[in-house]
Parts: C-alpha cells; sequence; structure tokens
C-alpha cells in the first residue's frame, strides 16, 4: 500500500465508514469550533473534511499549521449526521476522524488565499501562479483543458488522420506576425525563427505522400496580449489533408467541434450544420468578419436613400457626397423605451471616437412617422423605404453612423455588441459557430497603398486559373476561410496553392521578385515541383476553444503558466539577461538604442 495515501481525497464514500485510512493533501481550509477543529484537506481529485477533538494531543499543532501545508493524516471513516452532510462535495456524506498526522511539506505566509476563487491583481497571480493553479475554478479549467486535448486526439484518429511532429527550429517568414528569433552558435551571423505555426511544414508532408496529418502544434509569434490572445505562445490543432476541395475541410471540422463542444458543455449549439458568410456579406451586415450570431441584430447599408430630394438630413449628404457611407441598426419593437436609452447609445459611440449615431422610432397614426432627434428630416415615402429595405416596423427604432467604410465597419459593429447587450438579445446559454468564406486574395495597405496579401499567401485562388485577371488583384479571391464562434474566431485555413508558377505570379503582385520567393521559400518550392498533390487545412486555435468550453473572458485563465502584458514570465523572470560569455559564444554583441 502506498505510504502516503490509501485513498485520494474525493474517493471515500459511505460505503467506507469504519474503515482505517490515511490521506495525503494541502489544508484548504480550517474551522476552530473550540473543542473540533474541522479541516477541509484538499488533492487534485477533491476534497474530504476532517476532525479533530480537543483530546487528541495533536490538536494544538494543527490549530497552528499555516493553510496550504501538505500533510498526511490518518484515521477513521465516520458518518456524518443528517443535518450536516454536504452535497456540494462527492465526500459530503462522510468525514475523516484524525488519530494523527505528519508535516509533509510546510507553507509559509500565504501571498493570495487560495480556497478563494475571489479576482487578484495579475501581478500577484503570476508571479505566484503554482498557488493561483491550486484554486478551484483555474484547476478544473486546466483539468479541462487535458481533457478536451485527448478528447481531440481521439477524434482526429478516428477521422482517419495521424498525428506528425514538425521542427520547432526553422527559417523566418516574411509574412505575418513578429518572429522571434534563435541565434545560431555553429552558424555565426545567421538565425532560426521558432514556427509561427507548422504552415510549410504540413504542406510538405502532403507532398510527401501522407494523406491526413495533424498536431497539437506550438507556435510562437511576437504579438501584444489581448483578451483571446496569450503573447509569445500558443497552441493550435494543425491539420492538413490531401486530394480535397473546401468542403471537406469544413465537414471534418464541423464534425470534430460539434462532438467536442457536446462532450465538453451543457450550452446548446445554434448551427449543427454551420452556416457560410462570405467576407463581403459580414463585413456589411455585421462589420466584422468574426461576427457573433447569437446576436440578431443586422446592419445595413442605406446610403442611396439619402441621396432623395425628401430626405434632407443636410449633414449626412456633405458626408456622402466627400465619399462615406451610411449603415443602420434596427432595434425591434423599442417604441416605450427611454429616451435616456437612446442618448446613451449615441454618447457611447462620441466616447468611442464616432460622431455619435443620429436614431429616430417608426410610428404610425394616419401614416408612418418618425418620433426622435432626426426623425423631421425624412418624409414619409423615404421611412418607407427605409422600411421596405430593411425590415424594419411599426415601433422599432433605427440608429444611423455616417462614415468612411472602414470608420463605419468599426463603430457599427461595436454598436452592434453595444446595443444587443443592452437590449440583453444574446443567449449565454449557447455557442454560434459560423464559417466567413470567400476573402480577398489582396488588400492596400493603409500607409503605403501597396498590394499585399490579405490572408495566407500560400492560397489558391478562386477560378479558372486561366481566366484569372491578374491585372485586378483586388477583385481576386482565395479559397481561404475562417471559422468563428460567438464572436471569436478560432482558426484561418485554406486550399493551398500547390502550383510553382502560379505561386509566382501571385507573390508578383505582392512585390517579391522569383529570386526573393526562392530565397525565402527554397523547401516549399522545391517540394511543389516534384509532384504535388491539391490540399487544404486549417488550425483551430486549443486555448480558445478551451476558453469557450470554461466559459472565460481571458485565455490566461485556460493556460497553464501564461506571460503578462508584456510578455514576461514573472514567475521564472523571463526573459532575462544572459553573460558575455554566452553572447561570445553566439556571436553576438548588445547595442541598445537610445
Amino acid at each position: 500500500m502506498n505510504k502516503y495515501r490509501s485513498h485520494n481525497c474525493n474517493e471515500l464514500r459511505k460505503k467506507d465508514v469504519d474503515s482505517k485510512v490515511h490521506l495525503s493533501g494541502w489544508i484548504n481550509k480550517k474551522r476552530d469550533h473550540g473543542n473540533l477543529l474541522f479541516i477541509d484537506l484538499r488533492d487534485n481529485y477533491g476534497i474530504t473534511q476532517c476532525i479533530i477533538d480537543k483530546e487528541n494531543s495533536c490538536f494544538s499543532l494543527l490549530e497552528k499549521i499555516q493553510l496550504e501545508t501538505v500533510i498526511k493524516i490518518e484515521g477513521n471513516v465516520v458518518s456524518r449526521s443528517k443535518e450536516t452532510i454536504n452535497e456540494e462535495i462527492q465526500t459530503g456524506e462522510i468525514e475523516v476522524v484524525i488519530n494523527s498526522f505528519e508535516v509533509l511539506g510546510s507553507c509559509k505566509e500565504l501571498p493570495m488565499p487560495v480556497f478563494s476563487d475571489q479576482e487578484y491583481a495579475e501581478e500577484i497571480r503570476l508571479k505566484y501562479r503554482f498557488l493561483d493553479l491550486r484554486r478551484k475554478k483555474i484547476h478544473e479549467n486546466i483539468i479541462l483543458r487535458s481533457k478536451v486535448i485527448s478528447f481531440i486526439r481521439a477524434e482526429m484518429t478516428k477521422l482517419g488522420f495521424l498525428e506528425y511532429q514538425t521542427p520547432i527550429l526553422t527559417s523566418s517568414s516574411p509574412e505575418g506576425a513578429r518572429d522571434f528569433l534563435v541565434p545560431s552558435r555553429l552558424n555565426p551571423g545567421k538565425f532560426y525563427a521558432l514556427p509561427q505555426a507548422p504552415q510549410q511544414f504540413k504542406q510538405l508532408i502532403m507532398v510527401s505522400g501522407f494523406d491526413k496529418y495533424f498536431q497539437i502544434a506550438p507556435c510562437f509569434r511576437d504579438e501584444d496580449a489581448r483578451a483571446d490572445r496569450s503573447p509569445g505562445e500558443f497552441y493550435q490543432l494543425d491539420l492538413e489533408m490531401s486530394f480535397v476541395e473546401q468542403e471537406d475541410v469544413f465537414n471534418v471540422v464541423e464534425t470534430l467541434l460539434v462532438n467536442t463542444f457536446r462532450k465538453f458543455s451543457s450550452k446548446k449549439l445554434m448551427f449543427n450544420k454551420f452556416p457560410k458568410i462570405s467576407y463581403k456579406d459580414s463585413m456589411l451586415k455585421y462589420g466584422t468578419d468574426k461576427p457573433d450570431l447569437r446576436n440578431p441584430l443586422i446592419i445595413n447599408d442605406v446610403t442611396e436613400i439619402f441621396s432623395r430630394e425628401d430626405v434632407s438630413l443636410d449633414i449626412f449628404k456633405k458626408l456622402i457626397k466627400s465619399g462615406s457611407k451610411v449603415r443602420c441598426i434596427i432595434t425591434k419593437n423599442t417604441k416605450d423605451k427611454p429616451r435616456s436609452f437612446f442618448d446613451t447609445i449615441d454618447k457611447w459611440a462620441k466616447d468611442e471616437g464616432a460622431s455619435g449615431m443620429a436614431y429616430f422610432t417608426i410610428e404610425k397614426n394616419n401614416e408612418i412617422s418618425a418620433k426622435g432627434p432626426v426623425g423631421k428630416f425624412f418624409s414619409k415615402e423615404s421611412l418607407e423605404e427605409i422600411m421596405k429595405k430593411t425590415g424594419a416596423e411599426v415601433g422599432d427604432s433605427i440608429f444611423f453612423a455616417c462614415n468612411t467604410k472602414r470608420e463605419l465597419e468599426r463603430i457599427t459593429s461595436l454598436a452592434r455588441d453595444k446595443i444587443a447587450k443592452d437590449l440583453d438579445l444574446i443567449d449565454e446559454n449557447a455557442f454560434a459557430f459560423c464559417w466567413i468564406v470567400n476573402y480577398p486574395m489582396y488588400e492596400k495597405d493603409e500607409e503605403t497603398k501597396k498590394i499585399k496579401f490579405s490572408h495566407n499567401p500560400f492560397s489558391m485562388p478562386q477560378g479558372n486559373i486561366d481566366e484569372i485577371n491578374f491585372e485586378k488583384p483586388l477583385e481576386i479571391l482565395a479559397y481561404q476561410y475562417d471559422i468563428v464562434c460567438n464572436g471569436i474566431e478560432l482558426s484561418s485555413g485554406a486550399i493551398r496553392n500547390h502550383i510553382p508558377e502560379l505561386m509566382y505570379k501571385l507573390f508578383s503582385i505582392a512585390g517579391y521578385n522569383k529570386e526573393q520567393v526562392n530565397k525565402k521559400f527554397s523547401g516549399m518550392i522545391s517540394a511543389l515541383s516534384y509532384g504535388a498533390p491539391p490540399h487544404g487545412g486549417i488550425a483551430p486555435g486549443i486555448d480558445r476553444i478551451v476558453m469557450l468550453l470554461a466559459n472565460e473572458k481571458n485565455i490566461r485563465e485556460v493556460t497553464m503558466f501564461p506571460m503578462n502584458q508584456n510578455a514576461q514570465d514573472l514567475m521564472m523572470n523571463a526573459p532575462s539577461e544572459v553573460n558575455d560569455d554566452q553572447l561570445k559564444e553566439l556571436n553576438l554583441t548588445l547595442k541598445f538604442k537610445k
């Protein structure tokens, strides 16, 4: 028998009454009732309540002992009285009467309590992450993460995929985020890059004749942190398939995600078959390519209506002449909302950097009219036209914004979320997945005005290759797709370009000559020149999947050892300085910016 424990702290039940046991774990809580001391003993599996009375010689020692001390206790299992049964824990029908105990690991004064899930400053939580991870909610999140990854591995195997590992030390890529660079000792002046994703390698695996690949892959990007993105590193379910079209990838991913979310959450799935929304439509209807489809509000473009003579909102008319657009959001049956509701939205928009949001409510006495600050600028006929175009009805309210296309998308997307939350329209007990498809191959850089790839440079353009008009690159669509859930992008993917000549042509439009492509992607170009199959894939983010399943708002809550907002590991003091000998060995000298 193991000398530390006969049972774990979640194992004992009423059937074990009268058994002599020994348990080990952390002191989670103590409650001193004078003649009796209650101790909640915790391990990875759960909690067992232990008791000791004042007559026991160990009482005074246990009374003074610090919480989170690791102890081993020996004692007897007894039933709890009916009125003291704790139904919140699985061991709640029994308790253990302590005969003796032993300290296995002492504990200093705690910088933060472990038995509470209350919020603490990020600096404290990350510096003492080993304590933070003992707390119930985050401990369960990390266990959930492990179970989700194991389940995904099993599901991928069922779907006919095999797991392969790709290199961590590789070459730098000119696309995407900043690389983390690693100096080479054996090749002075040269650097490896940590992979932003195993993109090229997984394509090379397909070229090598392996039909279905997957990997729970670590990825490294020197990006700023945000709530749904860890700085530095993250994990993704990387997958690639040969001889497939876009729909084949969709079928695999939908099967996997439906099974995973049904397994680990009681929330409903709004769609078993995920809707497909074009990038263009998504930007118009939702103002973003990451729409939360739990939100029923739709954005409509009504620019043309403002050119009518019977619409006299001159400030909008002037902006439209200079190239601005007008878009609106309909809120159903809000005629009885107080004016403060509408004014709050207008003020909020101004706080977000917009010029505000005009609004009115549609009424009908003898005829259609509009009530609100800008209602007087619209004729009955123009209001009927708005109703026809947007589906608005009597009793509905309409919020308007006018600006440049990019700024309009930003503010209407934010407004759509803000209004839905204020009206309590979002079903928090649901997951709403969708595909965003038909991404443009290229976009124009706002600063340099140069053409650049908008998504993945290795993607296949849509249409017959011989008929693509390369003279109009901004009109070229690609077989690129994102999967989104509840407004969070889980992944980007694409059907890959496996034709070298086409790759040279597409890269030339983005400013890369043949020599540069050969130098940057030598392995890829070489491989594609020796018989490459059509192939495609995707890489859903593991961290974001678990974040959704755990109902967390911040990815830190499902990451075991995250960095802070400045990409620092406060617990291990990384990044850290290195000594001169290490730099000399790597042929490096440091020169700091003034």
